[in-house]
């Protein structure tokens, strides 16, 4: 070794807590127990409403119910694995539905309704990076913002009116109505979703990067790794998901309306945590994620078919979502 290779720095490594090692054995072995819950909740519908639960029609109901909040739930993943947080998917949700079901937008045809919801959500996501990247806000607060401004938006833009669907762009509905092997077309668009994502995370270098920048963010900028543009990358690419999400409640509901996405941040997050993402960032999985928004779906079916009520629900998943970081805490004190 000559003294010019004695005398040069070594670049650090940046480890993070991917899909390899202990924490990813120990994914596997939570997701084992995020099927176990899954297969406990179907016993329980079996076992209270057997007439009802097992029913085909109810089963696709659970699958496109999940579809919408789980394509948002994929950005969320992202997000939190970068060590973000992002309050404002809801809200982004209902700002791109409004903006494409403006009579101008339908006017031309349903692929420009599609690519105005897709456009309206990514650059919103893109303002909320930009915000948080480079302005140096906390993305709490920062999301928060978007969050009520994106909401007074789209009361502003609907004039708190719901938009319907014009018949001339029946290509969005048939998302909903149209079924192939008796799933609807908007179940295989959030199972593509799933899959670009999982490829993303786990086997690309911008999913290393993620975990990386979750994990160690100056780490992660010592050894090369442009920390505020990938955190940039992260926040668009959630506001995409809310943008595809926005096409999938339209043909659910054939409106695009201000008050689409209710409390779909709160359900997005908890399903992430359930799944055994860290809320501080680097580590989580997309599988994890959308076994926790499974186990969520289900519980929020049950409650409707035993015929309780709201308030009942929410106390329920409150109590959930206080169990999963308990758990995590837990888990994170085990030693390595």
């Amino acid at each position: 070794m000559t003294e010019v290779d004695q005398a040069a720095p070594a670049r650090p490594r940046v480890k993070a807590a991917g899909p390899g090692g202990w924490l990813g054995r120990l994914g596997e072995v939570r997701h084992l127990g995020l099927v176990a819950a899954l297969v406990l909740l179907a016993i329980v519908g079996l076992v209270t409403r057997p007439e009802n639960f097992a029913t085909a029609s109810n089963l696709v109901s659970i699958l496109a119910l999940a579809s919408t909040i789980g394509v948002i739930t994929v950005g969320m993943t992202f997000v939190i694995i970068g060590g973000g947080i992002d309050l404002s998917v809801g809200a982004l949700m209902a700002l791109a539905s409004v903006w494409a079901t403006t009579l101008a937008t339908q006017s031309y045809g349903p692929v420009v309704i599609i690519v105005c919801a897709v456009l309206v959500g990514t650059g919103a996501g893109l303002l909320n990076g930009i915000l948080i990247a480079y302005g140096r806000m906390v993305p709490f607060i920062a999301t928060l913002a978007m969050m009520v401004a994106g909401r007074g938006l789209a009361q502003r833009m609907s004039d708190q009116r719901t938009q319907l669907v014009q018949q001339d762009n029946s290509m969005i509905v048939s998302l909903s109505t149209t079924r192939v092997l008796g799933l609807p077309l908007l179940v295989y668009v959030f199972a593509l979703v799933v899959l670009l994502g999982w490829l993303l995370l786990n086997r690309t270098t911008f999913g290393r990067r993620t975990y990386a920048v979750g994990g160690n963010p100056e780490a992660a900028r010592l050894a090369g790794i442009d920390v505020r543009r990938h955190t940039l990358m992260l926040y668009a690419l959630s506001g995409l998901c809310c943008g595809i999400a926005a096409v999938l409640i339209m043909a659910r509901t054939t409106t695009g309306s201000s008050t689409h996405g209710d409390l779909y941040e709160l359900d997005a997050i908890a399903a992430v945590i359930i799944g055994g993402t860290l809320l501080s960032g680097g580590r989580g999985t997309i599988i994890g994620a959308i076994l926790g928004l499974l186990i969520f779906t289900v519980i929020t079916n049950l409650f409707i078919l035993n015929g309780l009520n709201t308030a009942d629900q929410l106390i329920a998943k409150g109590a959930i979502i206080v169990a999963a970081v308990l758990l995590q805490r837990r888990t994170l004190k085990t030693p390595t």
